[in-house]
């Protein structure tokens, strides 16, 4: 399986968030080539402010995995996540995330504190790839935001 693949996967999970009305954000995780966690943003659906996609991801992980650690773990999110995502991987000690658009106006870089890593919320074992499927990823969240409008 590629990184692509994965990838792909979490749009369908954005798509499903589209279709629900909630804004179109999707996460998978994965580890040893297998999905063991889905999730997308349901913070319409359970009244909650923190039911992002990366956030339900993670609780499906730990319980599949009757752990609160995912070294060995690679998250793929369509959109660069958010600070609460970002505190919430840093604790997971999540080994890796991919993400597809950044989010210059939500995403982690927004607000950042500049100790002790600067600009580097996650674990500092975390390998951190953008940039994957960018252009359908944001394609999504513009599509989303144009009917709003």
């Amino acid at each position: 399986m590629t990184d692509e693949h994965f990838m792909q996967q979490a749009l369908k999970e954005a798509m499903e968030a589209f279709e629900e009305d909630e804004v179109p954000i999707g996460a998978v995780i994965v580890m040893n080539d297998h999905i063991i966690a889905r999730g997308h943003n349901q913070t319409e659906r359970l009244k909650d402010s923190t039911a992002h996609a990366e956030i339900i991801a993670l609780t499906s992980a730990f319980n599949h995995l009757g752990s609160k650690y995912l070294p060995e773990a690679t998250l793929f999110v369509t959109i660069e996540p958010c600070l609460m995502c970002a505190g919430a991987l840093y604790w997971s000690k999540i080994g890796r995330i991919v993400y597809g658009a950044d989010d210059e106006k939500n995403g982690y870089r927004r607000g950042t504190p500049v100790s002790p890593l600067p600009g580097w919320p996650f674990h500092p074992k975390t390998i951190l790839e953008k940039g994957l499927l960018a252009k359908d990823c944001a394609a999504l969240m513009q599509n989303f935001f144009r009917a709003k409008r």
